[in-house]
């Protein structure tokens, strides 16, 4: 009964957002890949809404429902009926309105299966396609029959741009660069390397007057022209490339680059996405539990590396979920790198098992739980001042569990913390 409902809804809010689509024909611009999505669409809303009344998907709203809600104007209902024939209401509402709809709007596009891309751009027609990062072992790869299958899911967003589309493509992943063959304009590229045109460099971290890690600094070079940027509170090249695809997008759409850059002063991190928050008794967390990819892990664990600390460099690593036949592999590689950069490592998981199981490496510390509630109730050490402590998984395994118990007493868990409202501390 609850899927029946669950499929006429949708068809219901779909149906809705077709027609606002074609009454109001704002421009599109839609954000795919396997990590940074939602990273990239903040940068992106910060710079087009700096000159256009812009609307952009709530949280990571990017499914078959996120999609028409945010197209809307609405929330989602959760498993609340009411919400959701409220909801209907609205979208009824906003196709008869007269009030001024946004002109642009950001929208996250994510693929769980096959042909979820495709179905969506077959009615949303973006205007501007953005595909930050798909990396070797995707998420999501256990539902396609093969890596090869789900790259090509991605591309249909690329595949479904008009004549006149703009393809906005990360130049540092090979299979993204690769969707150039797929669009008739010249796609713009963005990234560190060299054929990139909006280009980054001189990524380094920077230290608060205790020595402990608090953000980054880079420039961005476009056409002979070089701009610093300088952020605090958060870490990665994941949020450089978020900016990096702002800056991208911004200047597709001709907008001076000293007001991209002004735009960009607001831009910050989503909670659990390497989020820097004050630990116990001194210590640093680096606050990454919204989700977990392979490449993402790869990714923040170099990040941990290149941090400067007199203390202990300490990994707590979750389920990498959704990986299929790739799953021992994967969390193998993930333990190789974790017990060479840290000289602690925690897994937490079923599948996580795999980072410290038969590991015999001198001088270094691991421990295992089955879940996140388990681990932050027995956190095995205790932290000490100076100590830098990674936490990240994948969304099932609620790794923020684990963030929220090692939290020093002045940090605000609600406002810092991923997935806590009431929905969440239910489920």
């Amino acid at each position: 009964m609850k899927n029946i409902f669950k499929k006429i809804v949708i068809f219901i809010i779909e149906w809705q957002a077709r027609i606002v689509i074609k009454r109001h024909k704002p421009y599109i611009i839609a954000i795919t890949g396997n990590v940074g999505k939602t990273s990239a669409k903040e940068a992106i809303f910060f710079v087009i809404s700096s000159r256009f009344h812009t609307r952009k998907s709530q949280k990571s709203f990017n499914s078959e429902i996120g999609v028409p809600l945010t197209i809307l104007g609405c929330s989602t209902g959760w498993s609340n009926p009411f919400v959701w024939f409220y909801n209907i209401i609205i979208g009824f509402l906003v196709i008869f309105s007269f009030k001024k709809y946004p002109e642009y709007l950001v929208l996250e596009i994510g693929a769980d299966r096959p042909g979820d891309i495709k179905r969506i751009c077959s009615w949303l027609s973006p205007n501007t396609g953005v595909v930050t990062a798909l990396g070797e072992v995707p998420v999501h790869v256990e539902f396609f029959p093969s890596i090869d299958e789900l790259f090509a899911e991605k591309s249909e967003l690329i595949r479904s741009l008009p004549d006149s589309g703009k393809a906005i493509l990360n130049a540092d992943d090979n299979n993204v660069a690769g969707m150039r063959i797929l669009v008739k304009n010249r796609p713009l590229f963005y990234g560190f390397s060299q054929r990139a045109e909006v280009r980054a460099s001189n990524y380094r971290h920077t230290y608060d007057d205790r020595n402990r890690v608090s953000g980054f600094v880079f420039k961005i070079d476009n056409n002979g022209n070089s701009v610093p940027f300088s952020f605090r509170g958060f870490l990665g090249r994941q949020h450089v490339y978020a900016v990096l695809a702002g800056v991208s997008v911004g200047l597709s759409e001709k907008i001076n680059m000293v007001v991209i850059k002004e735009s960009l002063n607001e831009y910050v991190a989503q909670p659990g996405r390497v989020k820097i928050l004050r630990g116990k008794n001194g210590s640093t967390l680096l606050d990454d539990s919204y989700n977990a990819s392979p490449i993402a892990v790869k990714s923040v664990l170099s990040e941990l590396d290149e941090i400067n600390t007199e203390g202990r460099k300490i990994a707590v690593l979750g389920d990498m979920m959704a990986l299929g036949k790739y799953t021992h592999d994967e969390h193998r590689k993930v333990s190789e790198q974790a017990f060479s950069v840290c000289d602690v490592v925690i897994s937490v998981g079923v599948r996580a098992r795999i980072i410290t199981e038969g590991v015999e490496e001198e001088k270094k510390e691991s421990y295992h739980f089955s879940n996140s509630i388990e681990c932050a109730d027995k956190f095995p050490i205790e932290l000490r001042e100076d100590d830098v402590v990674l936490i990240k998984g994948s969304q099932a395994v609620r790794m923020e569990h684990v963030t929220k118990k090692l939290l020093d007493e002045s940090e605000d868990a609600f406002k810092m913390l991923v997935r806590q409202d009431d929905y969440w501390k239910r489920n």
